[in-house]
């Protein structure tokens, strides 16, 4: 489908842009260029540069994390399983600061604390379906000790910045 191929094309020139130059230094006019799109096009399907930046983000933080899933069904005792969580949210929040965001897009941009706060909440829903393989999320006294530590310690220290 041609939709799915711009959006695509649109997110690649991004993420390749954002990743050489960093997010405050690349243009829409130069992600329109590297996608082979015109300007227009890219609004068509994104309402700002910081909407690409969140699609683009929330995209690599659900691979990330089904990653983390997939990977985690082989660590049988629980110490091990909560250990690698937290390394891996750890190493996912690096390169999403580093590489996605970049230090200048939460320093400077005045939406940074609602975007984080979002990627923070998306973050912990996607933590505990590791953890428990059940997709609604509420954590109370009767969850084991534990898991309530790690989803809310990863979230905090995942987004501490924020």
């Amino acid at each position: 489908m041609v939709t799915d191929t711009t959006t695509e094309s649109i997110k690649q020139a991004a993420r390749e842009l954002y990743r050489k130059f960093g997010y405050h230094k690349t243009s829409v006019n130069e992600i329109a260029k590297r996608a082979k799109v015109a300007k227009a096009t890219i609004y068509k399907y994104f309402d700002s540069k910081e909407a690409i930046l969140q699609v683009l983000l929330m995209d690599y933080i659900r691979q990330s994390v089904d990653d983390l899933i997939q990977n985690s069904a082989a660590d049988i005792d629980e110490q091990k399983h909560l250990t690698n969580l937290i390394m891996k949210t750890s190493r996912l929040s690096y390169t999403v600061c580093n590489e996605f965001i970049g230090w200048d897009f939460i320093r400077e941009s005045a939406n940074a604390q609602d975007f984080l706060k979002k990627l923070s909440n998306e973050l912990e829903d996607l933590l505990y379906k590791s953890f428990t393989g059940v997709s609604e999320l509420h954590i109370n006294d009767t969850f084991p000790a534990r898991l309530r530590f790690l989803i809310k310690s990863s979230k905090s220290i995942v987004f501490s910045f924020a």
